[in-house]
């Protein structure tokens, strides 16, 4: 069984939140022992010190949470994660979620506030509740914080999510970075935040390994520069794919070290 975590009711008799219990491994960074290119650190870098939100699209395979938990580990700030799943489309699960991982990283961020809000919340709202939402990130001594959301494209289709995300994205405070995993390209509205600088896209093209990048890769598990050039031609470089292809090749050659030992 998962571990959860478990919140009280609030005691305030006007108001009453209900008791939820969330996954705990859906608000904590995944532990992966990732092989991660130099240059895609260099384009997160660059987005978290010129943007509000990066965004990491690809198909499944492509390495998005792989980079993304990388960059978490490295980025030398606080990281409120949050792994989104398909029942989280509806609007209360989500803020849920992301109100707690926000809260576990930042002790000012009133999470019960955001909960009890998105609990009565009204389509036309949703600006004002954007509103609130930042101005719960903007209270206390706040510190850099990186917040990912993982695997967004699975609440892509509710009709809270654009008008909540392009009003959040445009308030964002700078202290604050958004970093977005998702297997589609954000709704139309959000690319006009592109334009404006507010929003950077590393696509699939983006994510797939160079030849030489795979070469490098496939060294680490004993594999030839030709047998590279290979598993790179069979997979046009998908992470995944390639992952797969070097578990496979490499079985035989440790099977042989094991023999010559």
């Amino acid at each position: 069984m998962l571990p959860i975590i478990q919140f009280q009711k609030d005691p305030r008799p006007q108001g009453l939140i209900p008791d939820m219990q969330l996954i705990a491994d859906k608000i904590s960074i995944p532990l992966l022992a990732p092989f991660v290119r130099p240059r895609l650190r260099v384009m997160l870098a660059g987005s978290l010190a010129s943007g509000t939100c990066t965004l990491l699209s690809g198909r499944a395979g492509t390495g998005k949470t792989t980079l993304a938990a990388d960059f978490a580990a490295n980025c030398d700030r606080p990281v409120a994660w949050y792994k989104v799943d398909a029942p989280d489309a509806d609007l209360c699960v989500f803020f849920d979620y992301l109100a707690a991982s926000i809260g576990q990283q930042r002790t000012s961020f009133n999470g019960r506030t955001v909960r009890s809000l998105a609990a009565g919340l009204e389509f036309d709202d949703i600006p004002l509740f954007s509103e609130a939402f930042v101005f719960e990130l903007m209270k206390g001594d706040s510190h850099p914080l990186l917040i990912v959301i993982e695997d967004l494209h699975l609440v892509c289709d509710t009709d809270w999510l654009v008008p909540f995300l392009y009003r959040f994205l445009q308030l964002v405070p700078p202290d604050v970075h958004i970093l977005i995993t998702s297997r589609t390209l954000p709704p139309a509205p959000l690319w006009r935040l592109r334009s404006k600088q507010m929003l950077t896209v590393i696509d699939e093209a983006s994510l797939a390994f160079t030849r030489e990048e795979a070469v490098e890769f496939l060294a680490t598990s004993g594999l030839s520069r030709n047998v590279a050039y290979v598993a790179f031609d069979r997979t046009n470089g998908r992470a995944g794919a390639l992952a797969k292809y070097a578990d496979i090749l490499a079985e035989p050659t440790q099977e042989m070290l094991r023999v010559a030992l």
